[in-house]
């Protein structure tokens, strides 16, 4: 079976593994606190230019943003999310289990937008029991979000502006940031987003490495004693330089934006086969995810071939799927997709 179903199911990309046994006898410093940290740290607040970010190497996604998003707001206040956001649908109530409200946000194709932020908050300060409800105090947004979809950097900017005119807090969870930043119609950079934003974080898990996310902190509000937190909510590795040394090699001379570059290459020209045979796509991605909507002849047809992620049912008894592509997808596995997709 050829593996589409996600981007996560290998191990690392064999640059990574290479440094791992070649550091794997070395002793290392606990926490977070040693030199594959260092440098890793060093490369990305170069990437970003942001030379006074603050970088904290984490284990997944849901740890991320469930640390990040508890630093930054205040006992009564919640985040703003697209209703089909990360946090409001595939993280188990984690963001409520910290104590803190998620208040998603219809959102078309998974993006928020500026007006609807002013809206929700204008809405939430007119009413005469503001007092008795939560308060919005942050912004989460994906990039790209849960359907491959992304923001300009007009869109991100406006939604920065926005933010700092009403006080919140603006997250972005980059767990797949860097198939993003390769789309052939993306016009975010790195720095960019990390001008655009209080925090995010650089996704590793999804992007060629073996776990891990780098969470880096723009904000100096938000800096001093953050590593508290990380302790508290389960997040500081004993082993830290594992994921330090692993985004070290991806940010050596552009590992991470090569894996991703290519992946999203890779998705594209399924999408094309898509698109020339007549078979709608659930939703304008231009990144490393492609959702077909697929008949049940042609589910029929691929399914004793490829494994991919079920994602809707249809009211016509269509399927809407997810194909993903990695690191690891070659590009033998894309032909033979999609020389299939065409004589469906």
């Amino acid at each position: 079976m050829i593996n589409f179903q996600c981007d996560y199911a290998q191990g690392c990309h064999p640059q990574l593994l290479e440094r791992l046994i070649a550091a794997n006898m070395e002793p290392h410093p606990g926490y977070g606190l040693d030199d594959c940290c260092e440098s890793a740290r060093a490369r990305i607040r170069e990437a970003c230019r942001q030379p006074h970010a603050d970088v904290h190497f984490l284990t997944g996604g849901t740890q991320t943003n469930l640390i990040a998003i508890a630093a930054c707001l205040k006992s009564h206040q919640g985040v703003m999310t697209a209703d089909i956001g990360h946090i409001a649908c595939h993280e188990t109530g984690a963001i409520e289990a910290t104590g803190h409200k998620v208040l998603p946000l219809p959102a078309e194709d998974g993006l928020l937008c500026a007006r609807q932020i002013r809206e929700a908050c204008q809405a939430h300060y007119a009413s005469p029991t503001r007092e008795h409800t939560v308060q919005p105090g942050m912004v989460y947004l994906s990039l790209p979000t849960e359907c491959g979809t992304l923001y300009t950097r007009d869109q991100l900017a406006a939604i920065y502006r926005c933010c700092r005119e009403l006080g919140l807090m603006l997250y972005i969870d980059g767990a797949r940031l860097g198939y993003g930043l390769t789309s052939p119609v993306n016009d975010l950079t790195l720095a960019d987003v990390a001008s655009l934003c209080d925090l995010f974080y650089i996704g590793g898990t999804k992007c060629g490495a073996l776990l891990g996310e780098a969470l880096v902190i723009v904000n100096d509000a938000l800096k001093a004693d953050f590593r508290y937190g990380i302790k508290q909510h389960g997040g500081m590795l004993a082993k830290g330089w594992l994921v330090g040394l692993a985004f070290d090699a991806l940010f050596t001379q552009g590992l991470y934006f090569t894996i991703c570059r290519q992946a999203t290459e890779y998705a594209l020209a399924i999408r094309n086969a898509l698109e020339q045979k007549g078979i709608p796509l659930g939703y304008p991605s231009y990144t490393n995810q492609q959702f077909p909507i697929l008949t049940a002849h042609q589910l029929a047809i691929l399914q004793s071939k490829y494994v991919w992620e079920p994602w809707q049912t249809l009211p016509d008894g269509r399927q809407l799927v997810r194909f993903c592509t990695s690191w690891a997808t070659t590009q033998q596995q894309v032909d033979s997709l999609v020389s299939d997709i065409l004589r469906l």
